[in-house]
């Protein structure tokens, strides 16, 4: 199970570095290049709720099979995409699929250990799958830069068929099958309109800066809007008429998770989309090849696996909700450090330790807030809507991904296309800034107190608790 969701983890930001190769290979420009690294991130957000329903009323064994054959084939038709138009297409596809197969592990983790047993499969499986979403861009440039085979940014998507292959073999030779619930009823219409507002709203965002933000894009906006309100309204009705919405309304009516939501969008978008420029600094604005780029990630990935050790051996247990308001100020320090070291670089000179030291401390404050987020979020709500709200919250922390790309990239574009690519970088920095303090804000309206890991996945708290994960909640 750890392999094939870290294999879905992984394609959020794997193609972060093939930027230069897909503009070469298939003629892709700056909204195709945010679309293929977006577009996966948003079917795989709007689609997650829909998927962990469907492992309830199914089976979720049959559900992650389903998931984990579709997501593999998914990405042999993205290594075959003859144009970057199929690309796309084929990424969304594979970000559907990845949401059909991601739910399904932690309740199959749930279905099949319990007890001490199950705390100890929580302390590897959350680390595991936390730093698998962030090295994806190093495990790209390695496969971009060795060019195996002649296959280029090809590559990135082949090496899912072997591990997809070997993962599916073993899954059903080995998870246990258990009959899901039929009495659990699939609400369609709800996720039709979530998927709609979510489009609505990334669709503008990836479009309006190549277009010059035309009316269409500020009306789709607006209908996203209106799409979220009507969604709100929509699961409210299908509760009170005595049927099982996506998401238990009264979540909703909690203030602190509301403001939660906000808060992960706002922070994940402003950490993927910072992530994504400096990548594209480093291979458009600096000309590294794609391992150099990849290599340019792993200060961040190194410092964010630093930040989750600090914050969850012993920050959260003694300062509680401080560790999400320090956070974001070691990143705004790390951004302030990025943005002088940027002002000062000698182009003829350059080299990815001249901003080593900022990217560092951006990830040391971004891996002390991924490491407790969730917890004092979950402290919010009640012991039975630990399921729902943790599928909401994790698709809220992919669409705001998806957002984040499309801004980020957008702002970085602004700027790149007139060769100015310092200035892009410095005005995603700006950017940043403002989404930090937005956040920082919102932690003021969180519980003091996070929730206890092992009950964040559903154990009762009268089970013996598990060693501390020191690492990073997915």
């Amino acid at each position: 199970m750890i392999t094939a969701e870290i294999m879905d983890l992984l394609d959020a930001s794997i193609v972060n570095v093939a930027g230069p190769d897909l503009e070469e290979s298939l003629g892709a420009g700056p909204v195709g290049l945010q679309w293929v690294i977006g577009g996966y991130a948003l079917t795989l957000g709007a689609g997650l709720v829909l998927g962990g329903r469907l492992g309830d009323r199914y089976g979720r064994r049959r559900m992650f099979l389903i998931g984990l054959a579709a997501f593999t084939v998914s990405s042999l038709l993205c290594a075959l995409a003859p144009n970057i138009e199929s690309l796309i297409a084929f990424r969304l596809l594979q970000g559907t699929a990845g949401a059909m197969l991601l739910p399904q592990g932690l309740g199959l983790l749930r279905e099949n250990f319990s007890g001490p047993e199950l705390t100890k499969v929580f302390a590897i499986f959350g680390p595991v799958l936390g730093l698998g979403g962030i090295v994806g861009p190093v495990l790209g440039g390695f496969l971009i830069e060795g060019d195996f085979f002649g296959l280029g940014w090809r590559s990135v998507f082949l090496i899912n068929l072997p591990i997809g292959i070997a993962a599916l073999i073993v899954a059903a030779k080995f998870v246990p099958d258990r009959a899901g619930s039929r009495t659990v009823r699939v609400d369609v219409p709800g996720a039709a309109l979530i998927v709609a507002a979510c489009a609505l709203l990334v669709l503008p965002l990836n479009q309006g800066q190549e277009d010059g933000w035309p009316l269409w894009t500020w009306l789709s906006m607006a209908a996203s809007v209106a799409g979220f309100a009507l969604f709100a309204l929509q699961q409210r009705r299908t509760a009170a008429a005595g049927r099982e919405p996506l998401v238990t309304p009264a979540l909703l009516r909690k203030p602190a998770f509301t403001v939660g939501l906000g808060g992960i969008a706002l922070f994940f978008g402003g950490m993927i989309g910072t992530q994504l420029v400096l990548t594209l600094y480093l291979q458009i604005g600096r000309q590294f090849t794609a391992g150099e780029a990849g290599l340019g990630n792993l200060p961040l990935a190194v410092g964010t696996a630093i930040g989750g050790a600090i914050s969850g051996a012993f920050l959260v247990n003694r300062i509680g909700r401080g560790v999400l308001q320090i956070g974001p100020l070691v990143q705004l320090a790390g951004a302030a450090v990025l943005w002088f070291e940027l002002d000062g670089l000698d182009t003829a000179s350059f080299s990815i330790w001249d901003v080593v030291p900022g990217t560092t401390l951006a990830g040391i404050g971004a891996g002390m807030v991924i490491a407790a987020l969730f917890s004092f979020i979950l402290a919010a709500v009640d012991d039975h809507e630990i399921g729902s709200a943790s599928g909401v919250l994790t698709a809220v922390q992919a669409v705001g991904g998806s957002i984040g790309v499309a801004v980020f990239g957008s702002v970085f574009f602004d700027r790149a296309e007139a060769g100015d690519f310092t200035a892009g970088f410095h005005h995603a920095l700006i950017v940043q800034a403002c989404l930090l303090l937005a956040f920082l804000a919102i932690t003021f309206l969180l519980p003091r107190n996070s929730r206890p890991d092992e009950e964040q996945h559903g154990i009762p708290p009268t089970a013996p608790a598990a060693p501390d994960p020191k690492g990073l909640t997915v």
